[in-house]
């Protein structure tokens, strides 16, 4: 199973979107709250080179935010990843 990593903040309506898709097909996450975690919020940034929310990670490699993995999972992109 691939390891996901999603930085969040708390009341994100794209985080919540995120981790929706992810649950619907049955994957597991780490969700890392990052938004008033000045150290998780700077590790977040030097990984994606962003500072929005959320921040999706699957097995190391950066997939972006909550609109990159719905684009990624409409390409059937995300599935494959998942395994």
């Amino acid at each position: 199973m691939a390891k996901i990593e999603i930085y969040t903040k708390a009341m994100c309506p794209f985080c919540t979107r995120a981790k929706g898709l992810l649950t619907s097909k049955g994957a597991s996450f780490i969700e890392i709250p990052a938004y008033m975690d000045p150290a998780k919020r700077r590790e977040m940034n030097d990984r994606s080179g962003r500072n929005t929310f959320p921040q999706i990670f699957i097995d190391g490699k950066h997939i972006g935010g909550c609109d990159d993995l719905f684009a990624l999972d409409a390409k059937g992109g995300l599935d494959p990843l998942l395994t």
